[in-house]
Parts: C-alpha cells; structure tokens; sequence
C-alpha cells in the first residue's frame, strides 16, 4: 500500500490502529527485504516496513528519544535530534587537530545491524522503560521477520536497516555494549589523550599512545564479543596517523601515514600553504566512482526525456553532491565530479541523437553551463565551526 492509498481512509484508519494497540491486538508484518548496492560492490539488505508500521514506530521513538537522549554520549552522533554527519566529522577533526593524537584506530562492525541479539537489546531497553505496551511493540517488530521471495524468514537476531525504529535500537545497543564502555575506560585510565567520534555503527578512535592503542584494540574486541559483536577484520585497522606521523616516518624510513575513511571522506596528513599540519579530507575514490556508476545509469532511463528536465535534476544532483562533499581541500574532487557528470551526459545525448545531427561539444557547453552549477566550498574549517555550534568544553 502506498502512503496515498492509506490517506484515501485515513480518519478511519487512524482510530482503528490506535484501538488495536491498546487492546493488544495490533500485529506488526514481516518486512520486505530488498538490496542496494556498495561501493565496494557488496549488497546491503534493507527492510522495506508496512506503512502502518511505519507510524507506530515512529511514534514509539517519538517517546524513547525524550528518554534517551539524556542518556547518550556527546561522542554518540548517528541519527540523534540536532546532530548530523558533518557534525561527527567536525568533532573527530577537531579532536585531531587540537588533542594529541598520533594514532588512529579505524574501526568497522562486521554485519552489525544483522547481530543484534533480541533479547540483549530487550535487556537494556527495560532498564529505563517500563511500560510492557512499548516492551511488547519492539519485540514484535524484532521478531516478525523478514519477507524474501514470497518466504517469511524469522529471526533471534538483528534489526532490519531501513525501519523508522532501527536506528535507535542500534544506538541503545551500542551505548550499553560500547559507549559506557569507552567512557569508563577514558575516566579510570588515564594513559594519554583519547578520543572517540561514533555515527551508528562506523567509529574512529584516537590515542596519543600506540601501546595504549594497541590495548585498547585487544580490549575492544573482548569488550564487543561479549554482547555478539564482532570488528570487522579487514576493515579495522590501527594506523600512524596525526600531526608528528609523516616526520616520525620518515625518520624511520617509512613511508607517508596511511589515510583513513569516515563518512564518505579520506582524511589525511597533510601541510598547508604556510608549511603546517594540516588535515585534509577527500571524497572516498570508490565513493565518487559509485555515484557517477549510478548518474550514468539514471540517465539511461532518462535518455529520451527533454534536456531541460535532465538538467534540472542533475543539478540537483551535483548541488547536493557540492554541500555534502564541499569542505575545505575537497576542491579538486568536487571539480572532477561536476566534469565527470558533465561527460556522461554529453554521451547520453549523443546516443540518442540521428546521424547528422550528432550532439558536439560546441553545441553541448552552453547547456552544460546553463544547468550544472561550478561548485565551490561551502563548509567552514571544521575546527571553526564545531567552536561555534557545539563549543569546545562540549568535546569529549
């Protein structure tokens, strides 16, 4: 059912859920499980949910997020009220660029959102939630299942990503089985700088110590498989990294400091033009690959629609590219896209044009020009922006 075809009854409908869950008598539907594709080529499965299911969610979470957000961490930023990826992003640099952190430990959990043990996760929510009507809800979304080629499928474990209430469900999980953690250890061990920057599931830490590091690595993986998580083993990676890495490595004759991925960008040591540290952070390559994969695709459905309505929606798309990827020493990635987009659609227009009447790059520039935008930066040096939205005795 589409979100149209439920509001043709809606003042009906409503009520009738409403009555349902206060009886007990609502019951939850298996979701739907489709694919989406990786940048690494893998597939990630994802839970398409019923409508009305949908709604109840969200208005469960409506509740659970005035609890806990008084719970979780500052480090905490996935899918939380008023924090955004690019506010992760901020504080890891800042942390990076004022702390003293000379490594960093790239962390990645292996199929986390297909791990999360149900009755653990029920364990932790009963600990602040009391009413059985909202502990009855979330099993019943747990354990419903999934469909998949007209098969229900079970489960004792995980949450199906793409629901409304999943990604709080990680995020409560997660603070138990790790945040706490973290925070304890960073209190009653103080053996240098720490620092840990979490969206969801994909985590950074930094230490100022590589034995510490290194400890923290060995315990970090004690500390997860206890709560049936695992690190990803080729994913999680220790790395050299900081403003002392490049000369600490090339005394020792190694090479530069090895780079390290977090929400769509590579971050690496760098120097500005005066000579000092500077951070830099580009678009992931296989990132940048993957989107302009899916632009040449869309545009082969699009290939006989009029240029005006492809232009505008692929302005839309290299604009939002721009004000997600356009931070400062991201210029040259920013560039390439708007070249590459361009590029597919000239051939695009070329494929469908007759003979004689083949599209050429003379006629082709002024509808280039016309439509996609030349991106600029349009974010603020992280450190200077986290200064101001969050304050920096907020940095944990």
């Amino acid at each position: 059912m589409t979100w149209q075809g439920y509001e043709e009854r809606l003042e009906e409908r409503l009520p009738t859920l409403h009555t349902e869950i206060h009886k007990g008598s609502y019951r939850a539907k298996p979701v739907l499980r489709t694919y989406i594709p990786k940048a690494d080529g893998h597939k990630r499965p994802l839970g398409i949910t019923a409508i009305e299911d949908k709604l109840v969610q969200q208005a469960v979470v409506n509740v659970l997020t005035v609890i806990y957000e008084t719970e979780f961490y500052g480090f905490s930023y996935g899918y939380r009220p008023g924090r955004s990826q690019h506010g992760a992003l901020d504080a890891l640099a800042t942390a990076i660029l004022t702390k003293r952190i000379n490594w960093i430990l790239d962390a990645d959990l292996q199929g986390f959102f297909d791990s999360i043990p149900h009755e653990r996760l029920l364990e932790f929510i009963r600990k602040r939630v009391g009413d059985k009507r909202i502990l009855r809800l979330i099993s019943k979304w747990l354990k419903t299942g999934y469909s998949e080629d007209g098969r229900i499928y079970r489960q004792t474990v995980g949450t199906p990503q793409g629901s409304v209430i999943s990604p709080l469900l990680a995020n409560i999980y997660l603070h138990y089985a790790l945040d706490e953690w973290v925070e304890n250890e960073r209190r009653t061990r103080p053996n240098g700088e720490v620092i840990i920057v979490r969206y969801a599931d994909d985590m950074v830490l930094g230490f100022q110590y590589k034995n510490e590091a290194e400890r923290y690595l060995a315990a970090l993986k004690e500390q997860l498989s206890g709560y049936g998580l695992t690190l990803h083993p080729e994913k999680t990676r220790l790395k050299e990294f900081g403003r002392y890495a490049a000369e600490g490595r090339k005394k020792r004759g190694e090479g530069k400091p090895e780079g390290f991925d977090f929400l769509g960008f590579t971050h690496l040591c760098s120097k500005n033009r005066k000579g000092g540290y500077f951070l830099r952070r580009k678009t992931i390559s296989k990132r940048l690959r993957q989107t302009i994969r899916e632009v040449k695709d869309a545009l082969r459905m699009r290939m006989h629609a009029p240029i005006k309505e492809t232009g505008i929606w692929l302005k839309s798309v290299v604009l939002g590219y721009g004000q997600y990827f356009g931070v400062p020493g991201n210029i040259k990635a920013l560039k390439s896209f708007r070249d590459l987009v361009a590029k597919a659609w000239y051939w695009s227009l070329r494929r469908r044009s007759q003979k004689g009447t083949a599209m050429t790059w003379q006629r082709f520039t002024p509808i280039v020009d016309a439509y996609l935008p030349r991106l600029r930066l349009c974010h603020d040096f992280p450190e200077v922006r986290f200064a101001i939205t969050q304050g920096r005795s907020r940095m944990r």
